[in-house]
């Protein structure tokens, strides 16, 4: 059970909550209510394949020897889990098989009750978590974009529909917040792993470009995440309660600053991982409040 749940990183998981969260509120909003049934599956979808993301990237990075060269940081790195004992990487990879089955089955339930999109949109995510270490790593603009079309743009949006049948401009929007934000969990995490991955061919933009031409791409992450909740207000997609994800400025601000002083600093990055672990859950959560207030 150590090299299953180790290398699920549970403790990260409830990013995959709050990405389902924000769209289960955002259908509540738009429809006056959801299927408790089907809500109750959709969290376990997005848990399911966030747990097959970990533990496939964990069995990935070993196997490659990745993880044995890496520095590790609470936020990069992997679990440390495997490393401990490589001989159990078929527990892992069993673990991979299991939650990849567990988020395929209530893809297809949701594909005959609900409609065949889901499918679509499913296969996609299995794409994603299936190339991303081996594939996406390689092209800088694939590899920044990959994590927050997952969780964004795929888990925002399969969720809204599985609990509406519908894509609503409302939802494409609200996809578009956690889409900037995973993106920007992932750059900002690939800062300390610069020296490994370029042992295995990553060509990431803090290899390819430098870690403080890459904090400005943060940075511009940061803004079109605020933005698009304004914009969301502004075009009557969005009540006005959802500002109140507004909140985490007053974390993202001096974020951003520290980004752009510390991009070659580790050691001092590391606040700055913590605070954006923090946009990335609380951002989505207040939004999704709001939606539940109005």
């Amino acid at each position: 059970m150590k090299y299953v749940i180790g290398t699920m990183r549970p403790n990260f998981l409830m990013l995959a909550v709050a990405c389902v969260f924000v769209a289960m509120a955002a259908a509540i909003w738009t429809h006056g209510g959801v299927n408790a049934w089907h809500t109750v599956l959709a969290f376990i979808g997005g848990l399911a394949a966030h747990a097959c993301v970990n533990a496939i990237n964990e069995y990935q990075d070993v196997k490659s020897g990745l993880d044995f060269r890496t520095n590790r940081t609470p936020f990069s790195g992997g679990s440390g889990t495997l490393i401990q004992d490589p001989g159990k990487a078929p527990i892992v990879m069993g673990t991979v098989i299991a939650t990849a089955l567990i988020a395929t089955i209530i893809g297809v339930y949701f594909g005959f009750v609900v409609g065949w999109p889901i499918l679509v949109i499913g296969s996609a995510g299995l794409v994603v978590i299936f190339t991303y270490t081996r594939l996406i790593n390689k092209q800088p603009l694939l590899c920044l974009i990959a994590p927050g079309f997952g969780f964004g743009t795929l888990m925002v949006l399969g969720a809204y529909y599985v609990l509406t049948a519908s894509i609503t401009w409302t939802a494409v929007l609200v996809s578009f917040v956690p889409f900037f934000l995973v993106s920007n969990l992932l750059l900002l995490n690939q800062f300390p792993d610069v020296e490994a991955d370029r042992t295995v061919a990553r060509k990431h933009y803090p290899i390819m470009i430098g870690k403080k031409a890459s904090a400005v791409i943060y940075v511009a992450f940061l803004v079109a995440t605020y933005v698009t909740i304004l914009l969301g207000v502004a075009l009557n997609l969005t009540p006005a309660w959802t500002l109140l994800s507004l909140l985490t400025l007053i974390s993202a601000i001096p974020t951003a600053r520290a980004v752009l002083k510390n991009a070659e600093d580790i050691p001092a990055l590391i606040p700055s991982m913590i605070q954006n672990v923090l946009l990335n859950l609380v951002t989505p959560v207040l939004m999704g409040i709001g939606f539940l207030i109005a």
